[in-house]
């Protein structure tokens, strides 16, 4: 009995979709679209948090470019990590680890805001003293960022991460991850606490749909050549809990929007539940934004934000060490070799580097939360070649170390 329930218990937790399994081409992109909505409100909220020490409170176009340049660059490093780095099916965002020290550099007394930039009747967006004011503070960030960068290549293609990692175990790596984890409740409840009931009704559909729903199957009609009508069971609830949970909230938010149940005045609770609270943005903001390095103009180096982005980026690379054991665990794939983790920070390197050039005022690291999404969903596939995928991502070193 005892090894028949372990059986059970086994096959119960087992992913649906394993690294080494390729779902249809179409569940493929409603993944990717959860996914995309799992890490939406991380990185988004990283932009509209520097936006205060930017002085940038009261122009929301620019809040949109910093956004629109943070998450083209999430998916550039995504794409660098999946494919060169540990290879693992792991999204890489913008780390909250780099946010506390960047908004101390900002505090400080040479770094704060006029008052004018205070004041939403005085600041006139499109004036060049008011550009030089934000655009300077972003400089100044880029390029410490970019300095700082270099300590996490150097440390990852050096392989000197490998050689640490015989002094870390699961006893270091679980306590820093879930450290690292309760920082984020501080901006996760401030969030939450814009509707607290529109955020409970998201993590209760979640949670249902994950925990009570999943093995409920769905019927969904199939083409056949015999045109006889078959039926295939798809269970929507396991592999799509996190966007449901998102789509059915929105829509309840849109509801309650058009029928004037929740307050159109801006100083009322519950007013940010709206979905038509960034209309104007979307109506000024261009249709087609190609980001670049050195937007912002050349980027410039403060030793004091050098710092402070150096310790972050060692927070960073321990959580992402944690992220990679946990995300092979839950994808049902062994442990990463050495070599593979070694990759993993050396990539992460390269994004933060990337990030510091495109002007996000942010590095990059591997998404905690999206791991979890493997964990929920029981989905943890990359598409890719079936026979390729296993030994590509666990067993044959990248391109370039034969």
């Amino acid at each position: 009995p005892s090894w028949s329930s372990g059986v059970a218990e086994e096959d119960r937790n087992k992913p649906t979709y394993c690294v080494t399994d390729v779902p249809p081409w179409y569940l493929c992109i409603f993944l990717a679209v959860q996914h995309y909505l799992t890490a939406f409100g991380g990185i988004i909220s990283i932009p509209l948090i520097l936006s205060e020490g930017l002085c940038l409170q009261h122009d929301t176009l620019t809040q949109g470019l910093l956004i629109n340049t943070i998450f083209f660059v999430s998916g550039l490093c995504t794409i660098l990590q999946v494919t060169f780095g540990v290879r693992l099916p792991i999204l890489q965002g913008g780390t909250f680890a780099l946010v506390t020290p960047a908004m101390a550099v900002l505090s400080m007394p040479e770094w704060q805001c006029p008052a004018w930039t205070q004041n939403a009747s005085l600041v006139n967006t499109s004036s060049p003293a008011f550009i030089e004011e934000w655009q300077g503070r972003m400089r100044t960030l880029q390029g410490s960022i970019m300095v700082a960068s270099v300590l996490q290549i150097l440390v990852g293609f050096s392989g000197l991460i490998g050689f640490l990692m015989r002094f870390i175990g699961p006893l270091t790596i679980a306590p820093t991850v879930s450290l690292i984890g309760l920082a984020l409740f501080d901006s996760a409840g401030v969030k939450a606490g814009s509707h607290w009931g529109i955020s409970a009704l998201t993590t209760g559909l979640i949670i249902v749909f994950s925990q009570y729903l999943r093995l409920i199957p769905i019927p969904v009609p199939l083409c056949c050549k015999n045109k006889k009508r078959k039926t295939a069971k798809f269970y929507i609830f396991q592999t799509m809990p996190i966007l449901l949970g998102i789509t059915i909230s929105w829509l309840v938010c849109y509801l309650l929007t058009i029928s004037d149940v929740l307050p159109s005045d801006s100083a009322r609770y519950g007013y940010l539940a709206r979905t038509d609270v960034k209309g104007n943005v979307v109506s000024k903001a261009s249709w087609f934004t190609l980001p670049y390095p050195g937007r912002w103009g050349v980027p410039t180096v403060n030793l004091a934000a050098v710092v402070g982005m150096l310790a972050g980026i060692v927070c960073s690379m321990a959580e992402s060490v944690g992220d990679y054991h946990a995300c092979a665990r839950l994808s049902g794939a062994p442990p990463p070799p050495r070599h593979a983790i070694s990759r993993g920070i050396g990539v992460e390197g390269i994004g933060s580097l990337l990030a510091g050039a495109f002007g996000t005022g942010n590095g990059t690291t591997s998404f905690s939360e999206n791991v979890a999404a493997l964990g929920i969903t029981r989905v943890s596939a990359k598409k890719e070649k079936q026979e390729y995928s296993f030994v590509a991502l666990h067993v044959f070193p990248a391109p370039g170390e034969l």
